[in-house]
């Protein structure tokens, strides 16, 4: 590594190659409600890009353009709008048999497969996601989307028969809930949001969706595929601050399902706005703090290459990512040596340049409160332990690892969200475990160890702590047929494909008495397609 790995770290904008070039600054004043995209006419929100431009003046800081800036009235149109759609059940959306649901959702699929190239540009330049990884995002979400419509296909096959039980015939169907606000975050502004999205409208419910704080003209290549694909009011798409818009629309009782990834504070504010909190279904993905914990015996490579990527892939913006390495005093020496061995060889620049890893951050104010953490840590004894660790250029922070991190220091509990790497050496398991146990959250923790004694009991002390337990591989949310959820302040329901659609959605129970009568009835129904609810039909 040179000296200073940020020196050149900002691009002329000759040197930006031709197919990564912006065409100009987008002002964009649409938003979608009731069907057709409206003009907003009041004031704009700059959308910054974590991307700067060397200059004869000095690195300049892109704009990319403006989103509307919507008020609390403006956004209560998108939610009246949903409102009317939904019709307390009696809409055409949430009666609709869900083969014509599915249909509706693959075709929103094609139109937004045409908008591949568009979507991966901006996610590159409006939060410094680079080039692979923006691509792997919106590839995931595709065939996200593709497995939840094959995931509810499955779940329709099996409702489609009645059952007989102590002489009650019944069948049983998920049906919506209601209307739903989706936001999303914006480390994964696409693929976390779409993984509620869709199944809240696959399954019926109308949509209120607010895109995520960075991460918002991406989504402006999709609304027309968006009004085109559903029917007018289904879904709704907003913009804004949600102090002034979110907070209207929770506090007017109407929302029936809160879709939210973010902190556990903001969602717990939003909640208490809710006059009728009873009624109201959430699914949320919240803080973490997830451990790594390397022991004595180790596979000490395989646990360097999984920590570097659990603890810096996307500069370390992930809920999942490893938020503190835990390593035995035995191997802690060796472990930062191959740990920043393989850190210096991590490229840093632009989210095109191929083979870079290490990119500008979008949140305005992240590198100086990453380097307070940083301060506050070596106040407190510990020591910046790779070369160049914490150096600043405009929005890009070279990773700082951190060693010894004590329990006294900010990072050993706050969740730093980006490239800051403490390590905490240990020499009785039960520093680890007491940290575990005692943490405010409980999304996951990663074990790197071969021994099964040791790594046997640490998975039955955490498998009550925390949602998934990773033995020797970082965290992560992935494949996405497996629940995804938390315990304590990190999450409130679980999202897997299939846990998803039971998310939004509820079981009815239609029954009558087994007798002649009852069944020539139902059969009536069923042979004259009477009701939409009472159907043997059968999706391939």
């Amino acid at each position: 590594m040179s000296q200073d790995p940020l020196s050149s770290l900002y691009p002329t904008a000759a040197d930006i190659p031709e197919q990564y070039r912006l065409s100009g600054q987008v002002e964009q004043r649409d938003y979608l409600v009731d069907g057709e995209l409206r003009r907003w006419d009041g004031p704009l929100a700059t959308v910054r890009s974590p991307i700067f431009l060397n200059t004869p003046e000095g690195d300049q800081q892109v704009i990319l353009g403006s989103t509307p800036l919507l008020d609390a009235d403006t956004a209560l149109t998108a939610l009246d709008a949903a409102v009317r759609a939904y019709d307390k059940g009696r809409g055409a959306w949430p009666n609709l048999r869900v083969a014509e649901r599915i249909r509706h959702v693959e075709g929103f699929l094609a139109r937004m497969l045409e908008q591949r190239d568009a979507v991966v540009k901006l996610l590159m330049w409006e939060i410094g996601k680079n080039l692979k990884d923006s691509q792997k995002e919106f590839d995931r979400t595709c065939d996200y989307i593709v497995d939840t419509i094959n995931a509810l296909k499955d779940v329709d096959r099996k409702s489609s028969r009645f059952e007989l039980e102590q002489d009650t015939l019944g069948q049983i169907r998920r049906v919506p809930l209601g209307v739903a606000l989706c936001m999303g975050p914006y480390n994964y502004p696409l693929n976390e949001t779409f993984t509620t999205l869709i199944p809240a409208l696959i399954m019926g419910n109308t949509v209120v969706f607010k895109p995520a704080k960075f991460g918002v003209l991406l989504i402006r290549p999709l609304l027309e595929a968006f009004r085109d694909s559903f029917p007018a009011g289904v879904i709704n798409v907003i913009y804004g601050s949600g102090r002034e818009t979110v907070s209207a629309l929770m506090a007017s009782g109407k929302i029936d399902i809160f879709a939210f990834i973010g902190t556990h504070k903001a969602a717990s504010d939003l909640k208490k706005l809710h006059p009728k909190p009873h009624r109201l279904r959430s699914a949320l993905g919240l803080d973490a703090k997830n451990p790594g914990i390397v022991l004595p015996e180790v596979d000490l490579d395989n646990a360097v290459n999984e920590a570097i990527t659990g603890s810096l892939s996307f500069n370390g913006q992930r809920c999942t990512a490893l938020k503190i390495l835990f390593v035995h005093e035995n191997v802690v020496g060796s472990f930062i040596e191959k740990f920043n061995q393989k850190l210096a060889a991590l490229k840093s620049g632009m989210p095109w340049e191929p083979g870079v890893s290490l990119t500008p951050l979008p949140e305005q104010g992240k590198t100086d409160y990453l380097s307070a953490l940083v301060k506050d840590a070596e106040a407190q004894g510990a020591k910046v332990v790779n070369p160049n660790g914490g150096a600043i250029r405009g929005s890009f922070f070279y990773p700082a690892v951190l060693f010894p991190v004590t329990p006294q220091m900010r990072v050993y509990q706050e969740e730093q969200f980006g490239p800051v790497v403490p390590i905490v050496p240990f020499r009785d398991l039960e520093t680890v475990i007491d940290y575990v146990l005692e943490s405010d959250f409980g999304q996951q923790a990663s074990i790197f160890g071969t021994d099964a004694t040791q790594v046997g009991k640490l998975v039955d002390l955490f498998a009550n702590q925390v949602g998934r337990i990773n033995i020797n591989a970082q965290c992560q949310r992935g494949p996405d047929t497996y629940p995804f959820n938390g315990r304590k302040n990190s999450a409130e329901g679980t999202l897997s494909v299939f846990d998803a659609l039971r998310t939004f959605s509820i079981r009815t129970l239609v029954a009558t008495k087994f007798q002649d009568a009852n069944k020539t009835l139902i059969s009536d129904i069923i042979h004259d397609r009477k009701s939409n609810f009472l159907t043997t039909d059968y999706i391939f």
